[in-house]
Order: C-alpha cells, then structure tokens, then sequence
C-alpha cells in the first residue's frame, strides 16, 4: 500500500492545498483567515509547499504594501489527487 504524502499529511498544509484548488489564486491574509494560522506558521508551510513544487507564491508590491498570492501547480493538484486516492484505498480497507 502507497505511504501518504509526508508534505501533505500536516493539517495545516492540507487546508492551504484544499482552498487553492477552489480558486484561481488567494492571497497571504486570505489563507491565514481561513486556515486560521499565525502568520509565521502560514509562511513557514507556503514556503515548504513552494519548495516542493506545489504551489507558486508571488511576491509583489502593491502601493506601498506588500502582497504575497499563491496559487496551486499541477505538480500540487496531482500530489492532492494521490493523496486522496491513497486515503481511499486505505479506508476501503478498513471499511
């Protein structure tokens, strides 16, 4: 039976994966309301899902602030879909 994704098995980066694969793109305070997480640890998790290639992050500046958007890859949709598939092999065992 497949292992299920390390990167993907945190509930705090499973949340980020699940909201961007509803939206085009969602930018830093949308995430952290959403996922309800401190600032750090939403920075911390973007930047492992962005190391693995499963999310682009977009840093920019807009008037005088900055803004940070992410938005899933197909490298992420694909590792959320083997996830799933892995959770349903794993649960039509036990069920």
């Amino acid at each position: 039976m497949k292992e299920l994704d390390p990167l993907l098995h945190s509930q705090l980066r499973l949340a980020i994966i699940s909201l961007l694969l509803s939206v085009e793109e969602a930018d830093f305070n949308y995430l952290k309301e959403k996922t309800e997480a401190t600032s750090g640890n939403l920075s911390i998790q973007l930047d492992k899902l962005s190391n693995a290639g499963y999310i682009n992050v977009r840093k920019e500046i807009v008037g005088k602030k900055p803004r940070t958007s992410c938005c899933l890859t197909e490298k992420g949709r694909e590792a959320l879909n083997a996830y799933v598939a892995c959770l349903k092999e794993y649960l039509g065992k036990v069920m």
